[in-house]
């Protein structure tokens, strides 16, 4: 499992590590970290964490004593370890277990709440491990994302709509969403019209709506969430600067992405080639040096691999 915030686990890590075994951490960034480990045998001994761990497991069986049994996760399996539950976390026999898991303070999972339920809603209590392949797909795939303000409030609200369907304090039937549509209209203009990194803050105070109504009544609306529209806007005005042969450092930075292999990474899950070869391939229409090349005749598909599959 996890790494405790705590000493105990900690010492577990500080043991030799066979050439197999690695970790990989990122954060934490305004309240969410994701952490990524391959590890053998019993690698932590008993600790809490004062947030949720939400993970999936990818390699071997991960066992851990968790509320007086002893649960076992699946590859392709969700588990679900709560703030302040006592766990530990091994292989369920000798061999080597991977898997990737985000922390996120319940804070921030308690003020997206609302936004689902329409009302206060106590922070829910989902069961340890489940087989739940849309939760699993919001964990994989966060760790594709650029750590952008609209980005974290995307991947929270989905994490916390995950919860809450497996919680005893969840939801049955549909949730439905209400739309304030000329709140949403001015922030979807809002974010057309920026080229930067576009903070939560930002958005509150154009709309009126708090960040996670806005991110549910915007998807409601348009069929994708805040980020991903963002960052499609931004490549829209970087494939113009690119048509115009601008330097891709140049266009990376001035459309807002963090450096050029971020931009390029971005570039190439919309629209399926990278920044350079679209470069060429534009320049080799002769006498048509702002030509787009047939693959790019349609609007592409609004996929960014930081937000795929949400």
């Amino acid at each position: 499992m996890a790494p405790s915030l705590g000493d105990a686990a900690g010492a577990g890590l500080e043991r030799s590590c066979d050439p197999d075994e690695w970790v990989d951490a990122t954060g934490p960034v305004d309240g969410v970290e994701l952490f990524r480990a391959r590890l053998r045998g019993r690698p932590f001994s008993r600790h809490r964490h004062d947030v949720y761990a939400i993970g999936v497991t990818e390699e071997g069986v991960q066992a851990f004593d968790y509320r007086g049994t002893v649960e076992r996760s699946l590859p392709g399996q969700v588990y679900v370890l709560h703030p302040d539950e006592l766990h530990d976390g091994r292989a369920d026999g000798q061999g080597l277990f991977g898997y990737r898991q985000i922390y996120v303070n319940p804070d921030r999972i308690a003020s997206a709440l609302p936004a689902l339920t329409g009302r206060p809603t106590p922070l829910p209590f989902a069961p340890p491990v489940t087989d739940d392949p849309v939760l699993a797909r919001v964990v994989r795939t966060a760790f594709a994302r650029a750590p952008e303000p609209l980005a974290l409030d995307a991947l929270v609200l989905q994490l916390a709509e995950g919860l809450l369907w497996f919680s005893a304090s969840g939801l049955t039937g549909t949730l439905r969403c209400r739309v304030d549509l000329p709140a949403v209209e001015r922030g979807r203009d809002f974010l057309r019209s920026r080229l930067t990194i576009v903070q939560s803050s930002e958005v509150e105070a154009v709309t009126g709506l708090d960040r996670y109504q806005f991110a549910r009544q915007f998807h409601a609306i348009y069929g994708t969430s805040p980020y991903r529209y963002s960052v499609m806007r931004r490549l829209d005005v970087a494939r113009g600067w690119l048509r115009d042969a601008r330097p891709l450092a140049e266009t990376a930075l001035k459309a807002g992405f963090a450096d050029q292999a971020h931009f390029t990474r971005t570039f190439k899950a919309a629209f399926g080639m990278t920044p350079g070869r679209y470069v060429k391939l534009c320049a080799a229409r002769a006498g048509d040096a702002v030509a787009r090349p047939a693959a790019l005749a349609m609007p592409p598909k609004e996929v960014v691999p930081s937000e795929a599959g949400q």
